[in-house]
């Protein structure tokens, strides 16, 4: 698990605070101590756990557009971080397909101007940029995808986090290469997908989609309830985004390269599978029916051999699938009864923390 005597006071800048990951990874930060300053757009809910949790109290909040360089590299200039978390990004595969040019000049040209500003920065010492798992070219084979595997995609969504990932690896051998810059930041990818937890309110995901059925009373609409995913908590990735960071500040460039933070197979299932286990624990009778819209087509198997992660840096997941799927039941339960958001996560973090070995 990651140090926490690493992120006392330690300047860290994220991207994407507003969004679901960014939150969380905000609220563990700050937890930890570490001097936080977040850049994004305004929060993509409503509701959103950016603002039930009241994150912009615990960081410096900066509102601003990726895509926008002139501003990104200002509030870096500012910040003047030694570790940047790049979480901005259009993260929905339907709505890649609605608004591609959106997708990928996000995605792409985001973490371009990202990449670019750091350059100029000198305190910045890490560099995590974060992917997702669907940045690989899905043959639906039913092994895991390794960090050496083909990028690419079938949608705009897809495409731009494969792009993402060839502009990480350009820049960190024309930019970053410490033959060439001794003294220049180490940048690593982190890749994970299917990534739930309590607050998540994003459109098109099945967990935020029966929670805010549940909640409502009503019927969940399921696309497709036969495809096979591997679930993880959200804390799951965030501690290996921040034991890569640390790898990364205190060994450099040994750590460069991209990162698989997937779950154990034990925490495949399908659609159905998870959408029933949430409704049990709700103790509601499972009540759902089939999307009319099944939208464009999204792949049916996809999943991720972290064993570079596990070896390499001794991360590994802490939490099965039940538990997960309780954890978050938990959080929206309390929400429902009126208790405090930032509150339901803090529990969820400082158990997580305590099952560290």
């Amino acid at each position: 698990m990651f140090d926490p005597e690493f992120w006392r006071d330690r300047r860290v800048f994220v991207t994407g605070h507003t969004g679901f990951k960014g939150s969380w990874i905000c609220l563990l930060l700050r937890h930890l101590g570490a001097e936080v300053t977040g850049y994004a757009l305004e929060p993509p809910t409503d509701p959103a756990l950016f603002d039930l949790a009241r994150v912009s109290n615990e960081v410096e909040h900066r509102t601003g557009d990726v895509r926008d360089l002139e501003t990104l590299e200002a509030e870096l200039s500012a910040a003047k971080p030694e570790v940047v978390i790049h979480m901005a990004a259009q993260s929905l595969v339907r709505y890649s397909y609605a608004n591609p040019v959106e997708t990928f000049s996000t995605n792409v040209l985001g973490t371009v101007h990202l990449l670019d500003a750091v350059r100029r920065i000198p305190s910045v010492r890490a560099v995590v940029i974060v992917t997702s798992d669907k940045c690989y070219f899905n043959a639906e084979w039913v092994w895991g995808y390794r960090e050496q595997d083909q990028l690419g995609g079938h949608d705009p969504y897809s495409g731009s986090k494969g792009a993402a990932e060839l502009v990480v690896t350009a820049y960190r051998n024309s930019f970053f290469d410490p033959d060439r810059q001794s003294d220049s930041a180490a940048v690593a990818s982190g890749r994970a997908g299917n990534v739930i937890g309590g607050g998540d309110w994003a459109v098109d995901r099945l967990v935020p989609d029966i929670m805010t059925s549940l909640l409502a009373g009503r019927p969940t609409l399921i696309r497709n309830p036969q495809a096979t995913r591997p679930w993880q908590h959200v804390l799951e990735p965030l501690n290996g985004y921040l034991m890569l960071a640390e790898r990364l500040f205190e060994h450099g460039h040994e750590f460069a390269g991209a990162w698989n933070f997937g779950p154990p197979a034990e925490s495949e299932a399908t659609v159905g599978e998870v959408a029933h286990r949430l409704y049990d624990l709700w103790e509601a009778e499972f009540d759902w029916e089939r999307d009319p819209d099944p939208g464009p087509p999204e792949s049916t198997f996809l999943k991720l051999d972290a064993s570079k992660a596990r070896t390499y840096l001794g991360w590994r997941p802490m939490l099965d699938l039940d538990t997960t799927l309780a954890w978050i039941v938990e959080w929206f339960q309390r929400y429902r009864e009126g208790e405090d958001a930032r509150e339901a996560c803090m529990t969820d973090i400082r158990r997580f923390m305590e099952m560290r070995s």
